[in-house]
């Protein structure tokens, strides 16, 4: 993947966990980025690097208000991902799903630019359907206390296919699963960074539930390179597309993997299981395969290990 120099790109939530990694592959392959965050989740520290890079730019900018660049594609992936964050101002995070889109595709519209929408596997909700696939609709509680985040998503896919239907606009929408790596937020409450901040500390790792719930594990840079591809698919090709990693793990698998490799005294304790958690989250990532020639390439404890590595270095800064 190369980029020309002067195609310019815009990455909303660039300071983020997953934008930076994207800002940091799109600024390698040459395109001129902008990167665009609140601040709300980011942190100026996770694209500090890329400052003295003559083809990064950082604007402070909440995507709820409108914004006007010359851009020629747009990553879309504002909004805060993990229940705690997402669930401590709930209304300003469905804004930010919905308004953010809103804003976004008028941008997309007005210059003709190609979009992409970070959704998530959250559109599933609760699955009735193991594996999920793409054309599984979801079973979603809209009142509920992740609503805000599953019901924001899900609206902001329906606006991204309605101005692909109304104003023929170029856009890619993946899903994407439980990602990991460096630049995680040690606070945000995603059981990754959970465990391993908890065994790097000797505290004891918290479980909710029974540890038998799974969840599926894609590391950031597989992610990243899925994301990219997507973006070069086909005009006519809009997806959903999942992408995440099929290998399923449950909680119980994943707190005794991370003990292991970070050589932890912790105990292991269970608390009650929090309102609406999902048993069972795994992709189905057969069309990511057929359409992007792509899956995962990291292997969970691989993974675990530059995760592990990386926290070390926080917690001892």
């Amino acid at each position: 993947m190369t980029y020309r120099d002067t195609q310019k790109v815009l990455v909303t939530g660039g300071a983020g966990f997953l934008g930076s990694h994207l800002c940091d592959r799109l600024v390698d392959a040459g395109a001129d980025v902008l990167c665009l965050d609140n601040l709300y989740t980011g942190t100026k520290k996770n694209v500090a690097h890329l400052h003295d890079r003559t083809n990064f730019e950082f604007v402070r900018h909440d995507v709820t208000m409108p914004l006007y660049v010359e851009i020629d594609r747009i990553f879309n992936l504002a909004c805060p991902a993990s229940p705690i964050h997402y669930q401590y101002d709930p209304v300003q995070t469905t804004k930010t799903s919905v308004h953010g889109a809103i804003n976004m595709l008028g941008l997309a519209k007005r210059l003709r630019a190609r979009i992409l929408q970070a959704s998530t596997s959250e559109v599933y909700g609760d699955p009735e359907v193991h594996p999920q696939k793409e054309e599984y609709w979801g079973r979603v509680n809209p009142i509920g206390i992740r609503s805000c985040y599953d019901e924001g998503k899900r609206c902001a896919e329906t606006l991204f296919f309605d101005y692909r239907r109304q104003h023929n606009l170029e856009i890619k929408v993946v899903r994407i699963f439980n990602t990991y790596g460096p630049r995680m937020n040690p606070h945000d409450g995603r059981v990754v960074s959970n465990f391993i901040v908890q065994a790097l500390k000797g505290e004891d790792i918290t479980i909710y539930g029974d540890g038998s719930q799974t969840r599926s594990f894609c590391y950031v840079d597989d992610l990243i390179e899925a994301m990219l591809r997507m973006m070069d698919t086909r005009a006519d090709f809009t997806g959903p597309v999942n992408i995440g990693n099929p290998g399923e793990f449950t909680m119980l698998e994943l707190a005794e993997k991370i003990l292991s490799l970070v050589g932890s005294t912790s105990k292991i304790v269970y608390q009650p299981l929090p309102q609406d958690d999902p048993r069972q989250r795994q992709p189905d990532i057969s069309l990511a395969k057929s359409e992007l020639d792509w899956q995962p390439k990291v292997s969970l404890e691989d993974g675990l290990k530059e995760t592990i590595s990386y926290f070390k270095r926080l917690l001892q800064a």
